[in-house]
């Protein structure tokens, strides 16, 4: 029996073909094969992939590569993917990072507001949704124990030498889209990064022998 593929959003999907994986360098392939590895061993045993994205304030970033590997798994139908967020401190996810996703084609939900809004983020009509909101690594919503921690930014890798419970630790940063807020080009460069981001997470799961 073959299995049924997610089928994404439309929107996403026009995303997704435009993504370039020849955009990837050698370099930065080889950064990126130590996730490969980790997420290829856990489903050749069929085990469940915990996956914690991990940046400084886990506004950004960390919440644009959870969602996007959610959904790069999703699409390559890799079970047992479960991805989370995390920082070193809380803050707020950064609405900018969910407009770029809304403006992408993901359908985006608030479900609680506040100073730390929760959001509820689909990449398709059935799958469960993306739950996204700021918070420390080591919360209790997210995994204790038996998961990779990727760390996206470099004060995150910097700042978080051992990381309790992680089965592999896996530096994978990325370059911070702050920099261009309260700027003309803000809404591109989140874009970029969004798009780059994204290009490295399908990237890694079309990897995957299933």
């Amino acid at each position: 029996m073959t299995s049924t593929k997610n089928i994404l959003f439309p929107e996403i999907e026009k995303v997704i073909n435009t993504l370039n994986f020849e955009s990837i360098s050698d370099e930065r392939k080889i950064v990126l094969q130590p996730l490969v590895d980790f997420i290829q061993g856990k489903a050749s045993k069929n085990q469940e992939i915990r996956l914690n994205l991990i940046c400084t304030h886990n506004s950004r970033r960390s919440h644009l590569s959870q969602v996007w590997a959610q959904t790069a798994a999703a699409h390559y139908n890799i079970k047992n993917v479960f991805c989370y967020s995390g920082g070193t401190e809380a803050t707020a996810m950064f609405p900018m990072a969910a407009k770029t996703l809304a403006k992408q084609g993901f359908q985006i939900k608030t479900i609680a507001e506040g100073n730390n809004p929760v959001y509820a983020i689909k990449y398709s009509e059935n799958a469960h949704p993306v739950i996204c909101f700021s918070k420390t690594f080591d919360d209790d919503f997210n995994p204790q124990s038996e998961f990779a921690a990727i760390l996206t930014c470099s004060s995150a890798d910097q700042g978080c030498p051992f990381i309790a419970g992680a089965e592999k630790r896996i530096p994978m940063t990325f370059e911070d889209p702050k920099a261009f807020d309260n700027t003309s080009e803000q809404a591109e460069k989140y874009e970029e990064r969004s798009v780059q981001i994204a290009t490295e997470m399908f990237y890694v799961f079309s990897q995957i022998k299933k």
